[in-house]
Order: structure tokens, then sequence, then C-alpha cells
């Protein structure tokens, strides 16, 4: 299973990358638990300066905008 973080303050886009990564690994068949981040104390412990961040087993692979849904893709196969 994929622990997937969302890091961000809550705005809409944040809310996309998480229901975009949930429709992704639905589609794909793959258990993922998603936790949603807004806390920026906690935020800034990834060291993300532009949100939505997101964090894939402990990992940051993206900060800044919404991700391509290829790069989701990827993130949940790796």
């Amino acid at each position: 299973m994929k622990h997937i973080k969302v890091l961000g303050s809550g705005c809409a886009n944040c809310k996309a990358v998480a229901k975009l990564i949930t429709t992704v690994a639905t589609e794909k068949g793959i258990a993922i638990e998603l936790e949603k981040v807004e806390e920026m104390r906690e935020i800034m412990r990834f060291g993300i300066l532009s949100t939505p961040g997101v964090v894939v087993d402990d990992k940051v692979v993206h900060s800044g905008g919404i991700p391509s849904r290829s790069n989701v893709e990827q993130w949940l196969m790796a």
C-alpha cells in the first residue's frame, strides 16, 4: 500500500490533487492511504515552499501546482 500525503492549505488545487490521486489509484486498482496535511509546521518539515505538495512513502515527489496524470501514475507504480 502506498502512503500519500497531500500538503497544502486546503485550497482548490490541493483538493484537485487529492482527487486526481484517488481517481488514478482507483482506476489502476492500487491501494493507497491518502492523508491531507494542512498544518503549516508539518508542511515546512518536508521543505515544501509552494503548495500543493505530494509526498509518497515519505519522499517528496512534487510541489507547486497540479501534477500531470502521467506523473501520478508513475508515483503509484513505483
